[in-house]
């Protein structure tokens, strides 16, 4: 199995390597240009997108991020992740101005509320077998355009009886607006292995 690093400059690392782990990845913390270069695929954990963009920059990680993911290396991004994933953020007074970019995507951060409208739901997602998954939602966002490149892989009602997008793909780059590393449910993440797999076949 290739290597399949973790953005460890801030959020939920432990967690995500935990279930990458148990989906067979070898798994290593990326704080550093040469850690990336070590690596075949990305986790984008979440946290602040904010934070983690200016983390990235100080680190010397920015451009670096960008090239991997212009380059064609599987990424996949959770919460925060969908966000610096996305190309475009919806106009909210958000003060995130820069993003890595790579999904066409449009999307609203913190759109589902603040930390108190935390929730959870059962979503199916494409291509993922077994029965809907377990989707946590943290101060979560929600993709409020997508280009046609990119297919829709889930939706979640939002209460008003509305559906937004909450997971995405594009080529080798997968976002979720949701937490799947927290509910003990390994198969998004093994279905992101299983892209890390094709890319290296």
């Amino acid at each position: 199995m290739p290597t399949v690093g973790i953005l460890a400059l801030q959020g939920d690392v432990r967690e995500h390597a935990a279930v990458l782990r148990a989906a067979g990845a070898d798994v290593l913390g990326v704080r550093r240009p040469a850690e990336l270069e070590a690596v075949d695929a990305l986790v984008l954990p979440g946290g602040e997108s904010t934070t983690i963009v200016k983390l990235a920059r100080t680190f010397d990680l920015l451009d670096p991020l960008r090239k991997c993911i212009a380059d064609g290396m599987p990424v996949y991004g959770s919460c925060a992740g969908m966000i610096l994933l996305a190309d475009r953020i919806d106009g909210d007074g958000s003060p995130l101005e820069e993003t890595f970019g790579g999904i066409d995507m449009t999307v609203r951060r913190n759109a589902f509320g603040r930390q108190v409208d935390s929730f959870e739901r059962e979503v199916e997602v494409a291509g993922v077998p077994g029965g809907p998954v377990r989707a946590v939602f943290i101060r979560a966002p929600w993709v409020s355009q997508a280009g046609d490149g990119v297919r829709v892989l889930a939706r979640a009602d939002t209460g008003d009886g509305t559906t937004r997008i909450v997971a995405v793909r594009q080529g080798n780059l997968l976002a979720t607006s949701f937490h799947p590393e927290l509910t003990g449910d390994g198969r998004i993440h093994a279905y992101f292995c299983d892209i890390v797999r094709e890319r290296s076949a």
